[in-house]
């Protein structure tokens, strides 16, 4: 089961916005509400309270929908940081010029899932004997690399 939050028209770029939710990918919702409590980015207050906006639709529908859910087993599957209206603005320039820029807004949505249900796994730390084993089998799959063609030498004179 998946529960989402969304938060739409954020007063922040997407990309100043996805280095915060880079960091909670993945991550356990304790241990990315820690991370956020201790993330020194504007944003990242913004994306704590969607993380409990999360975290309360989860409870209120396994009360609703008479699920079992246990709140420690619920991990961020997605967190997306998507483009929105960008509002146009003119600054002054010398001589009389104006510059146009633009102040960018953002939809940010997040997803948690119950991790260990339904054979979800959920994304795996490098430490793991999964990740581990994946490693050469990437290695396996990378296209052999071109050797160079060897030159003609040039004629010295003298």
């Amino acid at each position: 089961m998946e529960f989402r939050a969304e938060m739409r028209y954020l007063r922040v770029s997407p990309q100043k916005a996805r280095l915060v939710l880079d960091l909670i990918k993945g991550r356990r919702v304790e241990e990315a509400r820690n991370t956020l409590a201790f993330t020194k980015k504007r944003v990242a207050a913004h994306v704590g309270k969607l993380l409990q906006s999360a975290l309360d639709n989860a409870n209120f529908l396994s009360a609703e929908k008479n699920l079992d859910v246990e709140i420690d087993n619920l991990y961020v599957k997605s967190a997306i940081a998507n483009d929105g209206p960008r509002m146009k603005r003119i600054r002054p320039a010398p001589q009389g010029r104006a510059y146009r820029y633009q102040r960018r807004i953002s939809h940010i949505e997040l997803i948690l899932a119950e991790r260990g249900k339904s054979g979800d796994a959920g994304p795996r730390h490098a430490g793991d004997a999964r990740t581990a084993d994946a490693a050469p089998a990437k290695a396996k799959r990378r296209a052999p690399v071109a050797k160079k063609a060897a030159g003609k030498k040039k004629a010295v004179a003298k």
